[in-house]
This record gives C-alpha cells, sequence and structure tokens, in this order.
C-alpha cells in the first residue's frame, strides 16, 4: 500500500515540473498595434483646388494684360483694335468658367478689371468713329484756337491771343503732322490773316510785330517739314 502511495506522489510532481517548464518556454502572446492608415485627400477635393488654382492663375495673367494694354496704348490704331478685343475675349471666358471658384475678393477684382477694360474699349470706338468723319474747317480752327471763334467778325484786341494760341498749338503738335495736317493750319492761318489785314491799323505797333514774327514762324516750320520729306524720298 506504501509503494502505491509513493508512486502515486511521484507522478503527481513530475506532471507539475512538467506543466512549470511548459509555461517557461511559451512565450506570452501580446496585444497586436493596430495600425490606421494615413488619409489621403479624396479625388473630388484634389480637383477643387486645381480648378481654385487654375482661375488665381487666370486672373493674374489677366491683371498684368489689362494693365500693360491699357497703360501703355492709350490711344490704339484700328487695326490692333480688333486683336485686343479677341485677347480680351479668349482670358475673360476662361475666367468666367471658373468664377465660382474665385474668393469674394478675387470676383471684386476681376469685376473692376472688366469695368476698366469696356471704359478703354468704349473710349477708343469713339476716337475711332470720330476719325472716321472728315473734320471740318470750322472743327479744325476750333481745336487749334482753344474754343468756338468767328474769326471773321474778332475784334483788333482779341487777334494777338488768337495768333498766339495758333502759333503754340502748332509747336507742340507739328512733329506728328501729316501733310493733310499742314494743310488745315494753313487754312486757319489763312482766316487769322485776312482778319488781321481788316483790323491791322487798330492793333497796337509792338503787337503787330509778334503777330508778323508767328505769321513767318509758321511759313518757317511748314517749309522746314517739306524739305524734310523731300529728302527722305
Amino acid at each position: 500500500m506504501k509503494r502505491i502511495l509513493r508512486s502515486a506522489a511521484f507522478a503527481a510532481a513530475t506532471l507539475l515540473v512538467a506543466s512549470a517548464a511548459s509555461a517557461q518556454t511559451t512565450p506570452a502572446k501580446t496585444p497586436t498595434k493596430t495600425t490606421t492608415p494615413a488619409k489621403t485627400p479624396s479625388k473630388a477635393s484634389s480637383t477643387t483646388d486645381q480648378v481654385l488654382s487654375d482661375v488665381e492663375r487666370d486672373l493674374g495673367v489677366f491683371r498684368e494684360w489689362v494693365n500693360d494694354h491699357l497703360d501703355k496704348a492709350d490711344v490704339v490704331t484700328k487695326r490692333e483694335l480688333p486683336r485686343i478685343k479677341e485677347e480680351y475675349e479668349t482670358q475673360s471666358s476662361r475666367i468666367d468658367r471658373g468664377l465660382d471658384s474665385l474668393t469674394a475678393a478675387g470676383k471684386r477684382e476681376y469685376a473692376g478689371l472688366k469695368n476698366r477694360y469696356e471704359t478703354w474699349e468704349a473710349r477708343q470706338e469713339r476716337l475711332e468713329k470720330q476719325a472716321s468723319q472728315p473734320e471740318t474747317a470750322q472743327q479744325t480752327q476750333t481745336r487749334m484756337l482753344g474754343e468756338n471763334v468767328n474769326v471773321t467778325t474778332a475784334r483788333a484786341s482779341e487777334m494777338t491771343d488768337l495768333y498766339s494760341r495758333f502759333i503754340d498749338y502748332v509747336r507742340t503738335n507739328r512733329k506728328n503732322w501729316t501733310p493733310e495736317d499742314w494743310a488745315q493750319a494753313s487754312v486757319v492761318l489763312t482766316r487769322l490773316n485776312q482778319r488781321y489785314e481788316k483790323v491791322r491799323d487798330l492793333i497796337e505797333v509792338d503787337d503787330r510785330l509778334r503777330i508778323r514774327s508767328w505769321q513767318a514762324e509758321f511759313r518757317t516750320l511748314e517749309q522746314a517739314k517739306k524739305t524734310k520729306e523731300a529728302i527722305s524720298e
């Protein structure tokens, strides 16, 4: 009986030792760390940012274009205006398509640039229309004397001032004159001279000398222009 009990105790002890050894050799399980993938911008968000970037860039180009053309070209030729209009339509249409993507400040700036250009274009068309209509002799005289004057009834006391205005206009503008401009100026001077001859005796001597010198100056300038053109040819 005692032998049986010893055998049972030995078996139990062996089992405990094996269990302890097994516990030491089996690594403890550690909790698995869950990695959350980084969020990437959605396709819709990326597209919106691209549209905003494009329309802002177009606005910058349009701003430079308006400043360049309107500041440097106060008056353009009839041939240049259609090209400028076409460039304006191209640039403004591109911005119009993405207008909703602009900030409030961007929209205000764009509206201001458009208004500035349209005012400038209207002025160019008005000047072109005026240029296409022949100027009457009276209009030419008014332009050169600075006011609408009936030279045929001008008083003797007014003649010196009228001649002075005329020669000042000639000095200021003659560099870009065509033969037609010189011919128009000559007509105005002829009108002044005709009135001068009628009231000459009522004009002070000093003023008569000034008028005679201005008459001679105009003819000298006119002849110098003709000589220069002849040499160029």
